[in-house]
């Protein structure tokens, strides 16, 4: 009975160890094959289409009701101790620094992430991958590579958009809702925020693009490969959900080791 409990642990370890690996070497492949010639542009612009544009509306609904919230939240905290003036302070700095990057890419891996995990697995259930292969294309090339340089544009952007929304939802909670003076509530934004507080949360947004186009591909690609999903709907399913699931808790992870490291 032990005996089989220790080969059950050391499979798992051994899936484990084995699908990191995988997926590590699926995100440096892809991240070669962007800069090899001929470029693919056109494909690269889809994607930031699909991507950036189409989850615009997502992220700037998100951005704004954040925003509001956190404007709320902080002048009933700061009223009790005579500083509501700093409320524009609070919400910039929440957001640029830490709920911009991360509410983005969490909103990103919702709309955008299980798209692609879906489609990819639906190619190879369907040995459309196969196929690519047989014709002698490089499949990692021609998925995933204009996927990750579109991500590696898009996330950034739509940071930066989400937290200028943030901001104003922030204003309209603040300045036209609670009566703050709104010279001060934009003061304290402009004078508190630096440029190192921007740069993180660009960083942030880098490191986010990566990680959700790396898992949400490799997860869609490795279908067959999947622990309990193999072929089929079921497959597609149980990828599509392992991707967002995988890619959210990665989100916080990354997201606690780079503050840790620019702290």
């Amino acid at each position: 009975m032990i005996k089989e409990h220790i080969e059950y642990l050391g499979r798992k370890t051994m899936d484990i160890v084995e699908g990191i690996g995988r997926t590590c070497l699926f995100m440096l492949t892809g991240i070669f094959h962007i800069f090899t010639l001929p470029w693919q542009v056109y494909k690269m612009v889809e994607h930031s289409w699909f991507i950036g544009m189409k989850s615009m509306g997502v992220v700037i609904l998100t951005g704004i009701f954040t925003g509001m919230v956190l404007g709320l939240q902080g002048y009933y905290t700061l009223v009790k101790f005579g500083s509501e003036g700093m409320l524009g302070s609070a919400v910039a700095l929440t957001l640029i620094r830490e709920l911009g990057p991360v509410l983005t890419a969490i909103m990103v891996t919702a709309r955008a992430g299980s798209s692609m995990a879906a489609e990819l697995g639906v190619m190879r259930i369907s040995q459309q991958i196969d196929a690519l292969e047989t014709m002698d294309i490089d499949p990692v090339r021609f998925l995933f590579s204009p996927r990750i340089a579109a991500a590696l544009i898009s996330f950034p952007l739509l940071t930066a958009l989400f937290d200028v929304v943030g901001v104003f939802g922030g204003y309209i909670t603040g300045s036209l809702m609670l009566g703050i003076n709104p010279g001060i509530y934009l003061y304290r934004v402009t004078e508190s925020v630096v440029l190192t507080d921007v740069t993180g949360g660009f960083v942030k947004s880098l490191v986010f693009s990566l990680v959700v186009t790396t898992v949400c591909c490799s997860r869609g690609f490795f279908t067959h490969l999947q622990v309990g999903g193999g072929y089929g709907a079921k497959g597609v399913s149980s990828s599509t959900t392992s991707a967002v699931v995988t890619s959210s808790v990665l989100i916080l992870f990354f997201d606690y080791l780079i503050t840790w490291l620019l702290l």
